[in-house]
């Protein structure tokens, strides 16, 4: 009576489990666990070049705002500062928040003035790598590619 009150078991002991039993356990948990991370790594690589695109895009409207402001694209020299704090008032339909100005890798959008094939301007992220070309997640974006690229 008194072994019952205190949560003595009555009844045979209980089995613990073995080393080898939580080895496997391990092991498997960790067969899981890596087959999840690479899956979820090429969608955030994915969702990444979305986020990207995205932001070439809001960059390129506010560039054309700045044209229809100012009659004129930003210099090569100038380049998307033109957007932004110090040479754009926060008033101002063009202006940018300097935060914008970063792709989602932590690099600058880059701005060539004037652009290939006649373009007057081409905004560019060079994907996850951070250097020309590359394929998949490295994969550049470029902002004519993209106007190119609508139906």
């Amino acid at each position: 009576m008194i072994a019952r009150l205190y949560g003595k078991p009555s009844g045979s002991p209980r089995r613990a489990m073995t080393l080898v039993e939580v080895l496997a356990v391990v092991v498997i948990l960790g067969l899981l666990a890596g087959t999840l991370a690479v899956g979820f790594s090429g969608a955030f690589g994915k969702g990444k070049h979305e986020l990207a695109k995205t932001g070439i895009a809001q960059v390129v409207g506010r560039l054309e705002l700045l044209k229809m402001d100012r009659g004129t694209f930003p210099a090569n020299d100038t380049g998307l500062a033109a957007l932004t704090d110090g040479l754009a008032k926060p008033t101002d339909p063009h202006y940018v928040s300097p935060e914008r100005l970063l792709d989602p890798w932590g690099r600058h959008y880059l701005y060539v003035a004037p652009g290939p094939g006649g373009h007057p301007y081409e905004v560019l992220s060079y994907g996850g790598d951070g250097r020309p070309g590359g394929d998949g997640e490295d994969a550049d974006l470029s902002s004519i590619r993209l106007i190119e690229a609508k139906p």
